[in-house]
This record gives structure tokens, sequence and C-alpha cells, in this order.
């Protein structure tokens, strides 16, 4: 069993019932979740050690996320006790043409407030095969930032793997610098990158066109992006990019393609109807080719894993994947028939 780390914020998340908007009745459920926590909790389920670091409130609120998060066997202990709010974000389920719709409430939450030397990175990484965390992260302060470059560093120079889901979110990206910036960056200590052709513009200034809205893509496309990310970041083993196609908020198709530097490897595709909640997709994705590249012996075993992996979770309500990995491997295994398992 490898240990893996994961750095990034946890939200308590509110939605309203089913494909309800906001507020359309009085009372919204409560969950937790958060990118970076959602591959953490993904990696647990699949038996690994993970590892979740970021920093809570000392309240009743940041008491249950941490409970949760042990449910799941997430190790918490490097998490840091300090500020005075967990973020919020709101998430609305989008139906035919309505689209899904989140709105973000975590301005001054505790992990806003961080700084370099808040965590002995030397001791999380003791032991460590594998870092992860994405883009959001410092996208939501300039602590934050310096925080995750710190660790990106410390990480390198330990020998462990690093993935970064570069995950472009253009509502945070308001504390001074540009997501190019920053991220162009943190990709130089990057061994394994997780982005759209969206993410690759947005925050390395790398061009692609593709128009993801109309619904299919072409994924030799982005062989080209694949090769220009390499090129510019030397140290990127890996391009990995998830091709969700949308036909509407109801039906996806859904498929991973992966660069490597000697070979390009394509998933099968799943045409995902009836979403119950998309949210958390990209992360069961990211996690899924995580424990994929680490336990499976061919990248495209790797890949499938992932793409199966991120199919089942858009069935699951909540930010979290509870599958297991023998559940992803029914499914890679092309048994997508949904019959009572006795």
């Amino acid at each position: 069993m490898k240990k893996f780390v994961t750095f990034g914020e946890l939200m308590l998340r509110l939605s309203p019932q089913g494909t309800d908007v906001l507020f359309q009745k009085p009372s919204l459920e409560a969950t937790f979740g958060g990118a970076e926590a959602n591959v953490a909790v993904s990696l647990a389920n699949y038996g690994e050690e993970a590892v979740f670091v970021t920093a809570l409130p000392d309240n009743p609120i940041a008491d249950a996320a941490v409970r949760e998060l042990r449910g799941f066997g997430v190790d918490t202990k490097y998490i840091r006790r300090s500020g005075d709010r967990v973020g919020i974000y709101y998430a609305e389920k989008g139906a035919c043409m309505r689209p899904s719709k989140v709105v973000y409430d975590r301005a001054h939450s505790s992990i806003t407030e961080v700084k370099p030397g808040d965590f002995d990175w030397k001791a999380i990484f003791d032991g460590a095969a594998w870092f992860h965390t994405t883009g959001i992260t410092p996208a939501v302060a300039e602590g934050t930032a310096e925080v995750t470059l710190e660790a990106m560093k410390a990480a390198h120079e330990m020998g462990v793997k690093v993935s970064c889901d570069l995950n472009y979110r253009k509502k945070l990206w308001k504390w001074g610098k540009s997501a190019q910036e920053v991220m162009s960056e943190i990709t130089k200590y990057v061994d394994v990158l997780i982005a759209n052709e969206e993410d690759c513009q947005k925050c390395l200034g790398i061009e692609l066109d593709v128009d993801v809205t109309k619904g299919s893509i072409d994924s030799d496309k982005y062989k080209t992006l694949a090769a220009k990310v390499m090129e510019i970041y030397p140290n990127v083993e890996k391009l990995a990019v998830s091709l969700r196609e949308s036909v509407s908020a109801d039906i996806n198709n859904w498929s991973i393609v992966m660069a490597t530097k000697d070979g390009f490897y394509t998933s099968k595709k799943y045409e995902i109807r009836d979403i119950v909640d998309r949210i958390g997709g990209g992360d069961s994705f990211g996690s899924g080719l995580i424990w994929g590249l680490n336990n499976l012996e061919t990248p495209q075993a790797a890949v499938e894993f992932a793409a199966a992996a991120s199919a089942l979770k858009h069935t699951i309500f909540g930010d979290y994947n509870r599958v297991s990995v023998s559940d992803v491997l029914t499914l890679a295994g092309g048994d997508g028939s949904g019959r009572v398992q006795r």
C-alpha cells in the first residue's frame, strides 16, 4: 500500500433537492467536498493510504467534515486547525438545456489565510509516493498559491511524483496575479498533468481549436495539445484529458485520452444518461488515473480505469465517489448492465 498526499480546500456543500433551483424550497442538503479531498476519498476507497492536508477552523462544522473524512479512512492528522470559517459552495443541478450552477462563498475561509511555513512538508511527504493538488487551491488566495508552490518544490526535492489538475475556475482568480502567471510556474514541478483545452489556454497560454459545446470532440487534436505542453514543460511525463461531450445537462458522452512521451491512449466512450451529479466527475477521473498508474500494468489499463471510475461517479450524489476497485474494474471490463449483484 502506497502513501498518497493531497492538498486543497474542504468545503461545506449546500444543494437543493433533485433538479430544484436554489431556494425553490426553503431547505438545502448539506454535504462536504472539494477537489483534492474528493481525490483522497477515492484513493482511500481503493485501499490506499490517503493523506489530506488543509486548514479548517476549530468549530463543530469543521469537526463534522474531518469526522466524515476519517470515516472514509482518510488520514487527517496534518489538517491545520486555524482561521474562523469553513468555505461554502452552493451547487444547483441542471436539467435538459438548463446547466448546472455553482455559487462560491469561500472568501476568508481558513485555507485562504495559510502562508509558507505553516505545513511541515518534509514530515508530510515522508514515505509518500505521490502528491496531488489542483489549480483551484492557488486560485483562492495569494497565500495558498505560495504554499502550493512550496509543497510542489518539497515533493520534487524528495522524489515524490506530482500530479496536478489545472482546473481553471474563472470565478476564483481575483487576488492579483493571473492564472497563467501562477500555474505556469507550478507546472514546472508537475510529472502528470490533468487538463482540458480551456485549462491549458487559461493557465498555460496554450491554445487548441476545440468547441466542447458542439456535442462531439476530435480526440486527435489532443495529440497536438500534448506535444505543445511537453515541449514547453519537458518535466511533464503524461498529459491526461477528460473528453466531456455535453449533449445536455442530463446526457454526456465521457472518455479519457492520455499522452505520454512515447504513446497516446484513448479509453472507451461512455454515454451517461440521467446524470445524478456531475460535480466531482473530474476528481474521480484524476484519482482513478493516479490509482491506475500506480497499480495496473499498462497506461491503457490506467486510462480505462480512470474513465470507468468517473462514469460511475456521475451516478452518485455528492462530491465523493463511493465506489471500490472491483466496482470500477467491473464496468471497465464491459459490464455496464446495472443488473442487481447478488
